[in-house]
């Protein structure tokens, strides 16, 4: 593919004010799924403004072939994906899966408590655990009690 879909999404959100939380391509190309946020939440109103810009953006490029387009809010249960969504949540519960077994183990639950440098902070069981972020395979909110 001549276009990194991804990047073209990220401009094209970022330029309408949301940020880009995630991207599903699923059925190999049939839906294209987006999930996008802001900060005092996404409804369908904006939900509409990204899919019509998206859909116009995605149009002009001849590389980019897909079925449907949806978009939509990432949830309360939304991925976290990078250092800063580890920052900004700080404090929120999270389930982690890492790459490789830690303490003997790939799968915690806990809370946030924040970065040191490239090492995600979680409290977990009742101790501080350090997860090199590199290490992690993915990372959700669980706002389950």
């Amino acid at each position: 593919m001549a276009i990194d879909l991804e990047n073209l999404i990220d401009k094209t959100v970022t330029q309408l004010g949301y940020e880009l939380v995630d991207i599903e391509i699923i059925n190999h190309g049939q839906l294209l799924r987006v999930f996008i946020d802001k900060l005092d939440s996404v409804n369908i109103d904006d939900c509409v403004v990204v899919s019509n810009q998206l859909n116009h953006v995605l149009s002009v490029e001849e590389d980019i072939e897909y079925g449907r387009l949806e978009v939509s809010s990432p949830g309360v249960d939304r991925v976290v994906k990078n250092l800063n969504d580890y920052e900004r949540f700080k404090e929120e519960r999270v389930k982690i899966k890492t790459r490789i077994p830690i303490l003997d183990r790939k799968n915690f639950s806990g809370v946030i408590k924040g970065i040191k440098g490239n090492i995600v902070l979680l409290e977990s069981e009742n101790s501080l655990i350090e997860i090199d972020f590199d290490q992690i395979d993915r990372a959700r909110l669980d706002p389950k009690l």
